[in-house]
């Protein structure tokens, strides 16, 4: 098969499209044809962090890409729920090789019924994005309707799904963006636009229920300010700092959390259907060919607006 894989740590230029060993499912997995994998190109620093923090390098070499819609393929013989030829989507393990390749390997936990309403690029450049704002904002967050939400990053690849689902559970949703990004803010019906290139966010925002930021550094620092007493701040990129600890424990704001987002099968069936529903746009900026998966990882050459980059594998 052929399959986009890094062969040295470092970044995309470590990348190559190349022939790759076909994997095939054992026990309770799943052979996956893919049709569309979803591109973050972040991900290709995580191999340096997984050496850093474990004190040893993954086998080499290594396929990217973990969010996969496609075709099951082959099953193994501890599964009893999926067949061949049925149409999935899903976000894969990140300890296995991953979904840049024509085919790719599953746990039935990991993926659920491709949504009908979309096409599998539009079905790849979900679950990640979505299963990390559902557990943000549902699993940490509890948030529910009539509450206020701040979403920072709102009009990024996890912001963007942040937003669509805080509206769907009745909530207000405040969103901070650049200026370039007010007008699809707008169309995405934020409530509270924050232009941070004009405004300092806690200078527009007060009791805020729950914080959700997708940005870090300074950012995550001034959120606990913007908190009522008992709200929540969620943090998808760093750990809080224990300054942060001790100044959100002294506004009597519950303890601050930082994440990492895991597979889901129920949430991505609920997500799925929300797809279908109409409440849940999956929003594609680029699609790629598998063969120039390197471009898509290096971020388009600066195309890249706003929306997730797929790569289209299959028809």
């Amino acid at each position: 098969m052929k399959a986009g894989r890094i062969h040295a740590y470092g970044g995309p230029e470590q990348l190559v499209y190349e022939d790759a060993p076909q994997p095939h499912p054992m026990g309770d997995q799943v052979l996956i044809h893919v049709y569309g994998s979803g591109v973050t190109p972040t991900e290709l620093s995580w191999f340096t962090t997984w050496k850093t923090k474990t004190g040893t390098d993954r086998q080499l070499p290594v396929i990217p890409g973990h969010e996969v819609s496609g075709v099951v393929s082959e099953v193994g013989p501890g599964v009893d729920d999926l067949r061949v030829g049925t149409e999935v989507y899903g976000l894969t393990d990140f300890r296995r090789d991953g979904t840049a390749a024509e085919y790719t390997i599953a746990q039935p936990t990991e993926i659920t019924f491709k949504p009908n309403s979309i096409d599998h690029v539009h079905a790849a450049a979900a679950p990640l994005a979505a299963l990390t704002a559902w557990q943000a904002l549902f699993d940490h967050a509890h948030l529910s309707s009539g509450q206020r939400v701040l979403i920072h990053g709102a009009a990024g690849g996890i912001g963007t799904y942040a937003v669509q689902l805080a509206r769907w559970a009745g909530a207000f949703v405040i969103g901070t963006t650049s200026t370039k990004n007010k007008n699809f803010l707008s169309e995405l019906r934020v409530d509270d636009i924050i232009d941070y290139t004009a405004v300092r966010f806690d200078d527009a925002v007060n009791d805020a229920d729950v914080v959700l930021d997708t940005v870090g550094g300074e950012t995550l620092k001034r959120s606990v300010r913007v908190l009522r007493t008992g709200g929540r701040l969620i943090s998808i990129v760093e750990e809080p700092s224990l300054e942060l600890l001790k100044e959100a424990s002294e506004h009597g704001i519950i303890r601050p959390t930082f994440f990492i987002v895991e597979p889901n099968r129920v949430q991505l069936t609920q997500i799925g259907n929300l797809i279908d529903a109409g409440h849940i746009t999956p929003i594609v900026d680029s699609i790629f060919p598998l063969s120039n998966v390197r471009e898509a990882y290096e971020g388009g050459k600066g195309t890249h607006t706003h929306g997730k980059m797929v790569l289209r594998i299959a028809d």
